[in-house]
C-alpha cells in the first residue's frame, strides 16, 4: 500500500495547493478586469481565450473523445434529463461525462489515503461520486420543473392578454417568452425554443409535444393537449386559454393548502423532540431546584 500511498499523498497535495493558489496567480488586475469588461465579446475570434477556458476546453475535448470512444455519444435518456435541466449545449453533455470519470478517480485517489480497509474505502467513495452528477441531475430537474409550475399561471394570463390585443398564437407566445426573460427564464427558454423551432421548419404540433416532453410537467403537458386542440378543432383560443389558467391557478392553490395541512403533521417531530425537551427543562428546572434546595434543608 505504500507504493500507492505516498504518489497519492504528493498529488494529492500539488493538486490542493495549485488549486489554492490559482484565483490569486491568475487573477487579473482591477484595471485590466474594467478594460475587459468594456471590450469582451462572446465570439471566440472577438476576444482573447484565457488559460483558465483554455484548460476547460481541453477537459471537455478530452471527455468528448472518450465519450465517442465508449460509444456514448448517443445517449438519448442523458441528453433528455440535461434538456429537462435547461442544459442544451454540447459542452453540458461533455462536462457530465467528465464528472462520471473524474469522480470516481478522484474517489480512488481519497480512498487511497486511508490506512485500514483502503480498498473498501476507495470503491466506496469511487461508487458515491459516480452516483454524484446523477443526483446533481435530478435535483436540477426537479427544482426547474417547480419553477416552471409555479411561472405557468403567470404565462397564460400574458398570452389572453396578447390574444386579446390581436397577436397571432405563435407571436403571442414569442412576445410572452421575451417579456418572461427575467422573472420566469425556464418558461422564456422554452417559448423561445418553440419558436426556434417553428422557424426552422418544424410543425406547430410537434414543436408543442417536444416542449412537453421535455418538461414532463402535468400542467404543461395539459397546456399543450389544450393548443392542440383548439388548434385542430378550431376552438377559441381565447376563452382556451381564459379556462385553462383558471384551472391552473385552483390546482396552484389546492397544493398549497395540500402543502400546509401537510406542514402540521410534519412539524409535530421537531416539536416532540427538540422543542418541548427544551421548554421542559426551561420551566421544571427552578422546580426541580428549590426541591433539592428544600430537601438539604430537612437534613
Amino acid at each position: 500500500m505504500d507504493v500507492i500511498f505516498y504518489p497519492a499523498l504528493t498529488l494529492t497535495v500539488f493538486l490542493v495547493v495549485a488549486l489554492l493558489l490559482a484565483p490569486i496567480i491568475l487573477r487579473p488586475s482591477p484595471a485590466a478586469r474594467r478594460i475587459m469588461e468594456m471590450v469582451q465579446s462572446n465570439r471566440p475570434d472577438k476576444r482573447n481565450v484565457s488559460r483558465q477556458e483554455r484548460m476547460q476546453e481541453a477537459i471537455l475535448s478530452m471527455a468528448r473523445g472518450l465519450r465517442i470512444r465508449f460509444g456514448l455519444a448517443a445517449d438519448e435518456r442523458v441528453k433528455q434529463q440535461l434538456l429537462s435541466a435547461g442544459i442544451r449545449s454540447s459542452r453540458g453533455m461533455n462536462a457530465y461525462f467528465a464528472s462520471r470519470i473524474l469522480g470516481p478517480l478522484s474517489g480512488l485517489i481519497c480512498g487511497s489515503f486511508i490506512r485500514s480497509n483502503t480498498l473498501f474505502w476507495a470503491l466506496s467513495l469511487a461508487a458515491v461520486l459516480y452516483l454524484v452528477p446523477d443526483m446533481w441531475l435530478r435535483i436540477k430537474i426537479r427544482q426547474r420543473r417547480e419553477r416552471i409550475r409555479r411561472g405557468l399561471p403567470d404565462a397564460l394570463d400574458l398570452l389572453v392578454i396578447c390574444v386579446e390585443a390581436g397577436l397571432g398564437l405563435d407571436q403571442a407566445m414569442l412576445r410572452v417568452g421575451q417579456e418572461l426573460v427575467i422573472g420566469h427564464p425556464d418558461i422564456h427558454q422554452e417559448f423561445m425554443q418553440v419558436n426556434l423551432e417553428q422557424l426552422a421548419g418544424k410543425p406547430r404540433l410537434e414543436a408543442w409535444k417536444g416542449t412537453a416532453e421535455r418538461t414532463q410537467i402535468a400542467e404543461f403537458s395539459l397546456f399543450v393537449s389544450m393548443l392542440t386542440q383548439a388548434d385542430r378543432f378550431g376552438t377559441p383560443i381565447v376563452k382556451a386559454l381564459s379556462r385553462f389558467g383558471d384551472e391552473i391557478r385552483l390546482k396552484r392553490r389546492q397544493r398549497a393548502e395540500e402543502l400546509a395541512a401537510k406542514a402540521k403533521i410534519k412539524i409535530l417531530f421537531p416539536l416532540v423532540f427538540f422543542i418541548f425537551p427544551c421548554i421542559f427543562v426551561v420551566l421544571l428546572a427552578p422546580a426541580f431546584m428549590n426541591i433539592a434546595r428544600s430537601m438539604k434543608a430537612f437534613k
